[in-house]
């Protein structure tokens, strides 16, 4: 019987049961095989309303879908063409650049593939690089910016962190700070292998033009101070991350419906419904799981699984390999925050066993999904570039290759040099 239902558990998330009521269903059956109250299942899934941080979720989403249904995108492309345009493979560089920044702001590579894809892919064929070159730099850079502030699910590891009463605590404000260096390397690896890429090609850069980059200053004159002030007062202190998504969501709301007009009243209730749904699906999850985590914890879970892993894995040099391996497979599988409040906190009590910093864990626990997005043969990015260019899956798989390589190589140096991620600290 201990067998069959986590088989029949399976066989439904199989199916296609909601993820939540999987993960419910079995919470509440450990909790009923080790005779706790059922009631113990409300208490934890109460705690998710007394995170004071969480508020930052919703706010920064409704922020980011706002900014994807406005004209931001087109404007993040000029001005970015504008300062760095005049560089060696200067035009693939803004690519990264914008498709980076979006992602941090929005916090799902999808949309910065299907925002910034149809402006991108043309100049890009434009300019007169080759076709695979460009499907496969939009289709990896979608989830670059998974590793910068504000990014949701550096908040949601953030928070189900926090739920765990680790020795070591997790801050949000570190996990930004954390996610700078390896994400600026990852940017830098990609720009260089972008630039080679453009060699004997003049038409992928152009000079320096004063006159466009003031007119490109003052075309996005609303958006330059966000990241700034938002940011800038974040790493500073002087806001709480909460308080910052507010300010976020409050000068995006007001820009994009009041003084630029580009989304209607009308549009309004649309885009927060769509938001909202992301969010109630992040939320449903992560209540649940803090229920199946707090089961965890006091059945031991974690303890027995190292327990078995220590049998055959000795040092933490072995541990993060297969790590890598695992992560990069769930990565194609499971979407980023399913994958946070599922895996963490199993993963998480073993890797500090190992020595492991759980800010460092974060880091490369991103690093490892953000490139699982794009990891053939079922990685999500592929599809929905797919989809967005009309192409055929196995032309994007081809086009990634040499991208997704740069990067496997950026995440071992992010998973096995600590430092990067702990130097800013």
């Amino acid at each position: 019987m201990s067998i069959l239902v986590p088989l029949v558990l399976l066989l439904l998330a199989l199916a296609g049961a909601p993820l939540f009521t999987v993960i419910a269903a079995s919470a509440m059956w450990g909790f009923w095989q080790t005779d706790v109250d059922l009631q113990t299942m409300a208490i934890s899934i109460y705690q998710i309303a007394e995170m004071p941080v969480l508020i930052a979720i919703p706010l920064f989403t409704f922020a980011g879908y706002l900014l994807g249904e406005s004209k931001a995108p087109q404007r993040l492309v000029r001005i970015t063409d504008a300062f760095l345009g005049w560089m060696p493979g200067g035009l693939a560089i803004v690519a990264l650049a914008a498709c980076a920044l979006f992602t941090a702001f929005t916090g799902a590579s999808g949309v910065t593939i299907v925002a910034l894809g149809a402006l991108l892919v043309p100049a890009l064929q434009k300019a007169g690089y080759k076709e695979s070159f460009n499907l496969g730099l939009v289709t990896t850079s979608g989830s670059l910016g998974l590793l910068f502030a504000p990014s949701l699910p550096l908040i949601l590891y953030g928070v189900v962190a926090q739920q765990m009463a680790l020795e070591t605590p997790v801050s949000i404000d570190d996990l930004f700070l954390a996610g700078l260096l390896p994400g600026l390397l990852m940017l830098f690896a990609l720009s260089l292998y972008s630039a080679w890429q453009s060699r004997g090609n003049e038409r992928n850069h152009h000079p320096f033009d004063k006159a466009e980059a003031w007119a490109a200053i003052k075309d996005s004159a609303w958006e330059i101070p966000l990241p700034f002030v938002v940011l800038g007062g974040i790493y500073s202190g002087f806001f709480a991350v909460s308080e910052a998504a507010a300010l976020t969501a409050f000068y995006v709301l007001i820009v994009s419906v009041i003084i630029r007009r580009e989304i209607s009243l009308t549009q309004l209730p649309l885009v927060m419904r769509d938001s909202m749904k992301l969010v109630g699906a992040i939320l449903l999850i992560l209540a649940v799981s803090m229920a199946s985590t707090n089961y965890m914890i006091d059945a031991g879970v974690p303890e027995q699984i190292f327990g078995f892993i220590q049998q055959h894995v000795s040092d933490a040099f072995t541990f993060l390999l297969l790590l890598t391996i695992f992560l990069l497979i769930l990565g194609m599988m499971l979407d980023i925050f399913s994958a946070i409040v599922i895996m963490i906190p199993i993963i998480l009590p073993i890797a500090i066993e190992y020595g492991i910093h759980p800010i460092h864990l974060g880091i490369l626990f991103l690093a490892n999904m953000q490139l699982g997005y794009f990891t053939p043969p079922v990685g999500m990015n592929l599809f929905i570039a797919s989809f967005r260019f009309n192409k055929p899956v196995m032309t994007l798989y081809r086009a990634t290759i040499p991208f997704f390589f740069i990067l496997l190589a950026c995440v071992l140096v992010i998973t096995y040099w600590p430092g990067l991620s702990l130097a800013l600290l």
